[in-house]
């Protein structure tokens, strides 16, 4: 049987365990339907950090606990329960205040090195999707269904919504689903790109945990050059990304972990990695 670390998070709003190299992220308000919260986004800021740095840890899995991934930022608090803090900010410290929490949330988590995959047991909602877009891999349960949720709010989107949203499904789709805050079930999540898997709701976690697992068993340093040579698909024109593909692919002939790929597949048994 798998040994599993629990790591102290600093609240009961947000879980995680390590088992089997895989991180289990979960964001544990269900009945609020996991919306962002002082304790939880905090911590959450921190466990995606700490995990992403740590050599025990191949792949993070981020869901949420009950029928809802995360229903986004707490709206209550965008109204009488504002805190009294903030509201005393400049504009200025407010937009810098904003922009930080953005860097360490959804920003550190495009800039994680390793596989990183959110199940969505239900809503993944404004702040939420974007949280699940900044993933590189999501799968959805049947009855899950996402929205961008700014326009109920009057509000235009934060922590890079629109930027991961075109991305996924193109500037037209983007667009409509911004302006419309439409709810888009899983199915069509699926079809439009914005989820890459859709499962019946009770194989959601074992299913997500076992491409995790299979990801956090993989060759650590091809992984993160695989994320590198993506996210430079974005970036750069195909001359360069294509040169720094093979710069990358030229060291990682060096490795051990490429010997015993090769081995491996030679002896027609599993790999077994190193991350060197």
């Amino acid at each position: 049987m798998a040994t599993e670390i629990t790591i102290d998070t600093g609240t009961n709003e947000l879980l995680c365990v390590i088992r089997d190299r895989v991180a289990i992220i979960t964001l544990n308000r269900p009945e609020v339907r996991n919306a962002m919260s002082d304790a939880l986004t905090p911590a959450l800021r921190n466990m995606i950090k700490v995990c992403g740095e740590n050599p025990d840890v191949g792949a993070l899995l981020i869901t949420g606990a009950g029928t809802a991934f995360c229903a986004g930022g707490n709206v209550k608090g965008m109204g009488a329960h504002r805190d009294p803090k903030r509201l005393a900010m400049s504009y200025d410290e407010k937009v810098a205040d904003l922009q930080e929490r953005q860097r360490l949330l959804t920003g550190a988590l495009v800039s994680v090195r390793k596989p990183t995959i959110a199940a969505l047991p239900g809503p993944a909602v404004g702040a939420g999707l974007a949280l699940a877009m900044a993933c590189d891999i999501r799968i959805a349960a049947e009855s899950a269904f996402v929205s961008t949720g700014y326009l109920r709010v009057a509000l235009s989107g934060d922590y890079g919504i629109a930027w991961l949203l075109t991305r996924l499904v193109g500037t037209s789709r983007a667009r409509e689903l911004m302006f419309t805050a439409d709810k888009v079930e899983a199915r069509r999540a699926e079809a439009i790109g914005l989820v890459n898997r859709v499962v019946p709701d009770a194989e959601l976690q074992q299913t997500a945990f076992a491409l995790a697992k299979s990801m956090a068993e993989g060759p650590t340093l091809a992984l993160r050059y695989m994320k590198d040579n993506l996210d430079e698909a974005l970036l750069f024109d195909f001359t360069t990304a294509r040169d720094h593909e093979a710069e990358r692919l030229v060291r990682l002939t060096t490795t051990a972990d490429h010997r015993e790929a090769v081995q491996a597949f030679i002896d027609k048994r599993k790999a077994v990695f190193t991350g060197s």
